[in-house]
């Protein structure tokens, strides 16, 4: 899913509301939001955009269930419409029965074969598979054209009628603001098709288009970030009855949403890839040679020089994450942590309260790039 808002909060009402509250909310908000009413407003389609989603989840019983019981982690299942993709006048036509099959929009002329809606699921991987890429199995479902009644609708052996509303045109009139002006629109009953089907096929009930489940095998590629998309082209949904009964146009294409599970030790930074490694006191006052774990397994060696000081980071080349499109590897970034023994034995006791006899430290010798660091944490 494209947003990570609450559902019920993007629609404004209760999680106890109605399928018809539901519904009349997103009307009403779908009508204020629309990018017609609101020219070059990018958030007002961006709002417009969360609403239909919302709606799509909200208005499904099954869809509403998961979410309420799990969210939209509860979702990746059951994968929906990219709205984020789609253009404005698409999403109202998806949901025509609402707005009176007007749609609110100024009916822009398409361009172009008509083509199905795009779709998008979500897959995690861990931060270890980025490093080579993988390969996950997507479950998911969506429209195919029926095989029954080959995306007609009608029963086999009979064939749609003329739309009475509309005399076969798919357009009608209706009457604007306060009766002011008269406008043309997709007629309500045949849905702009210009037919209608009398005797429904018993597998899509009319529809022309069955729920079917679908299994791909998906290639992620190493370097690849979390929250970035993989389309597959073509996996997506046939066009819609009423642009091209037969569904014969192009499919839209499925995204599917990489999220990169945290892991325990590294945190990645672009392409660098950030761990902390502990350093005792003698260590640090010293000089050594420290191992520092990498991602993929095993270490690399680390020389630090004596006076080292907690918080210092050092960068280790090619020891990153890959780069999307290719090319090396990114650094290993190892920040380290100056480790207080919490318990001594009495003969570091002893020695450490020799050394304490002749430890002379002022307060100006504190680092300042550690003030800085302090003072960052707390603006």
């Amino acid at each position: 899913m494209s947003t990570t808002r609450c559902y019920y909060e993007v629609l404004s009402v209760e999680r106890s509301a109605s399928g018809d509250e539901i519904k009349r909310s997103y009307r009403r908000l779908a009508m204020k939001f629309h990018p017609d009413r609101n020219p070059g407003d990018a958030e007002a389609e961006k709002s417009f955009k969360e609403c239909a989603e919302a709606y799509e989840v909200l208005s499904d019983p099954d869809r509403r269930g998961r979410y309420d019981q799990f969210g939209h982690e509860g979702l990746r299942s059951t994968p929906g419409h990219d709205f984020n993709r789609m253009n404005p006048d698409d999403i109202f036509s998806m949901f025509n029965d609402i707005f009176g099959g007007g749609g609110g929009g100024r009916g822009r002329a398409r361009r172009g074969p008509v083509r199905g809606y795009d779709l998008e699921t979500q897959i995690e991987i861990e931060l270890e598979e980025v490093l080579e890429g993988t390969t996950r199995e997507v479950e998911f479902r969506r429209l195919d054209v029926c095989d029954t009644c080959e995306g007609i609708g009608a029963k086999p052996g009979t064939r749609p009628v003329k739309c009475p509303t509309c005399d076969g045109v798919g357009k009608v009139e209706q009457a604007g603001l306060g009766g002011m002006f008269r406008m043309v629109v997709a007629c309500p009953n045949c849905r702009g098709r210009g037919e209608v089907v009398t005797e429904h096929c018993g597998d899509c009930r009319g529809a022309g288009r069955i729920s079917v489940k679908r299994t791909l095998e998906v290639r992620v590629p190493a370097g690849i970030s979390h929250g970035q998309a993989i389309r597959v082209q073509g996996e997506g949904e046939p066009p819609r009855p009423e642009d091209l009964p037969a569904g014969d146009g192009p499919r839209g294409d499925l995204h599917v949403v990489v999220g990169v599970e945290e892991h325990d030790r590294f945190q990645r930074d672009g392409n660098d890839l950030v761990t902390v490694v502990p350093v005792a006191f003698a260590q640090a006052a010293l000089g050594a040679t420290l191992e520092v774990p990498l991602l993929e397994g095993g270490a690399v060696e680390l020389e630090i020089p004596a006076g080292t000081q907690h918080g210092e980071i050092h960068r280790i080349p090619g020891h990153g994450c890959p780069r999307l499109r290719g090319g090396d590897r990114g650094e290993l970034v190892a920040v380290l942590q100056l480790v207080v023994p919490r318990k001594l034995n009495e003969d570091q006791r002893n020695l450490l309260s020799k050394y304490a006899e002749t430890e002379e430290l002022e307060i100006n010798d504190a680092e300042p790039s550690l003030w800085t660091r302090i003072k960052d944490s707390f603006s």
